[in-house]
């Protein structure tokens, strides 16, 4: 629900040229704003947005009022600052063009297009370094798709993934299917997706998954060498381990919030010797830093973009003014809603 209950309270066209923003008020409830257009600063440029993809496991968690509010945002990044106490502005994938530079940054910026790690917003001033150039051969629709596959990137580095192996990968959400899509292109023994809802088990199955079954059948699924959690429910980790054989791996992707994981394991988990591995796309793993940085993730992310078939996956395209609908559909039609962008032209 929103916070505008009444007709008068609801908001009237944005006046023109006006700046629109989403912010999160309270639980379930996201209201859309309007202001100025931000002048640049000496050493900024203004960015004028095209689309942003709404991250829906950590948007519908702040959403729904289950994350943590005295957790900072996002430290490293610049846009994200504050925590995540209502209210609030968040997300982290847009793509937008440079309308206008500061006067120390090079006129070339002007008119390009660029992809930001920013909430959702029409217009904004930003450090060049904050942004990220597109390629001219990948489209704005999937370039707002970046933060999700460098995830997956990253998880399949943490997940290191072996000739061979059986692999299981729990949820088939936007950073899910990123993952499968890319586990997929490895000399796996098998593949198996584990998720409730049909239509993305058979998204899954298009994106190279060997198999793809509900979650009450998981208990059937062969022992797995890797194990990689990314449904977003703490439960779903108690079968993920359930599933893992001796000496596998099982890596946390998902993250819970104030949702609290219970468990069991009292049982093989010591003797099976299984390793519960966290990952999390802020940071490189340790193991790697000596050769990867950022910069050399993200161009793998790019080249794993070019390849990821984004049309499959988006399911919604909704103007701005619609967010109160598009996150109400996120969280109660999970069945229809999985890729949703927000348009701002």
């Amino acid at each position: 629900m929103s916070v505008a209950d009444t007709p008068e309270d609801l908001p009237g066209p944005a006046p023109e040229g006006a700046a629109r923003s989403i912010r999160f008020v309270g639980p379930r409830s996201v209201r859309l704003e309007t202001g100025e257009v931000p002048s640049p600063d000496d050493d900024e440029v203004v960015v004028e947005s095209l689309a942003s993809l709404v991250s829906a496991g950590t948007e519908l968690m702040i959403y729904r009022g289950e994350a943590p509010e005295d957790l900072p945002a996002d430290e490293t990044i610049d846009a994200l600052s504050g925590d995540l106490s209502f209210p609030l502005e968040y997300g982290y994938a847009l793509v937008g063009d440079v309308a206008r530079v500061g006067r120390d940054v090079p006129a070339e910026w002007r008119g390009r297009r660029v992809f930001a790690f920013n909430p959702h917003e029409s217009h904004f001033a930003a450090s060049p370094d904050a942004l990220v150039p597109i390629p001219d051969d990948v489209d704005s629709e999937t370039a707002v798709f970046l933060p999700i596959v460098e995830t997956a990137v990253n998880l399949v580095m943490d997940a290191a993934p072996r000739i061979g192996e059986r692999a299981v990968v729990f949820g088939a959400g936007l950073v899910g299917l990123a993952t499968v899509a890319s586990l997929a292109e490895f000399p796996l023994a098998d593949l198996t997706v584990v998720e409730p809802i049909p239509v993305r088990r058979d998204l899954a199955m298009r994106l190279g998954a060997d198999a793809a079954v509900a979650p009450a059948e998981a208990a059937d699924v062969e022992e797995a060498d890797l194990v990689v959690e990314l449904s977003g429910s703490p439960e779903a980790l108690d079968d993920a381990v359930d599933v893992a054989g001796y000496d596998a791996r099982v890596v946390v992707g998902s993250w819970y919030g104030r949702k609290r994981a219970d468990l069991d394991l009292g049982g093989t988990f010591h003797r099976e010797r299984v390793s519960i591995v966290s990952s999390q796309v802020s940071t490189i793993s340790p193991q790697l830093r000596g050769r990867w940085d950022a910069g050399r993730r993200m161009a793998v992310a790019w080249s794993r973009l070019r390849e990821l078939p984004v049309a499959k996956l988006v399911t919604h395209r909704l103007p701005i003014e619609e967010a109160e609908r598009a996150y109400e559909m996120l969280d109660g039609e999970p069945e229809e809603a999985l890729g949703v962008l927000f348009e701002y032209r």
